[in-house]
């Protein structure tokens, strides 16, 4: 993944080889909305940093560049007033965020998921069950259904036993 910095002040070059240099990324320089967007079109980012100079004499380009910025973290920043290492330290920290988000969205997707295949399997176990109860199940049928509902209690055990493990709480 790299950076993408729009910026039109002197010296964003130098800037954006001072970034790559310290996070070990590739960090590309837009000077402006057209450059930004054909940039954001040809590629995906890690993060998109705007000139808040920029994103104030022009909102609706800044509103251009965020809306096609994709999964890319947004940072605005006064490239006038901050230095490198504050931009450095700005980007770092906004993928450190987006990590963390990430790292939440799959544990809930996961979780979600799980859920979802306990009721499937609890449902297949019940009317698998519910069905040998009864008298009107012919023999082979009733052998197919206890081999169902075998396997489904055994997916729920293991379901079971993977929730109440330490590792797949913290997603491992």
């Amino acid at each position: 993944m790299s950076i993408l910095l729009v910026t039109g002040i002197e010296g964003a070059r130098n800037c954006a080889d001072a970034v790559s240099a310290q996070l070990s990324m590739e960090v590309e320089v837009a000077d402006g909305r057209k450059a930004a967007l054909t940039a954001l079109r040809q590629r995906e980012f890690a993060a998109v940093v705007v000139d808040e100079t920029l994103a104030e004499c022009d909102p609706a380009s800044a509103e251009a560049i965020w809306e096609h910025a994709g999964l890319a973290i947004p940072l605005q920043i006064n490239f006038a007033l901050s230095g490198a290492a504050r931009l450095m330290r700005e980007i770092r920290a906004g993928l450190h965020r987006r990590e963390r988000e990430q790292t939440l969205a799959r544990r809930a997707a996961a979780a979600a998921i799980e859920a979802e295949l306990k009721t499937t399997v609890a449902g297949l176990l019940l009317h698998s069950q519910l069905a040998l109860n009864g008298d009107e199940v012919p023999a082979p049928i009733a052998d197919k259904l206890r081999v169902v509902a075998d396997l489904a209690g055994n997916l729920r055990q293991k379901l079971t036993a993977s929730t109440a493990s330490p590792a797949a709480s913290r997603g491992q």
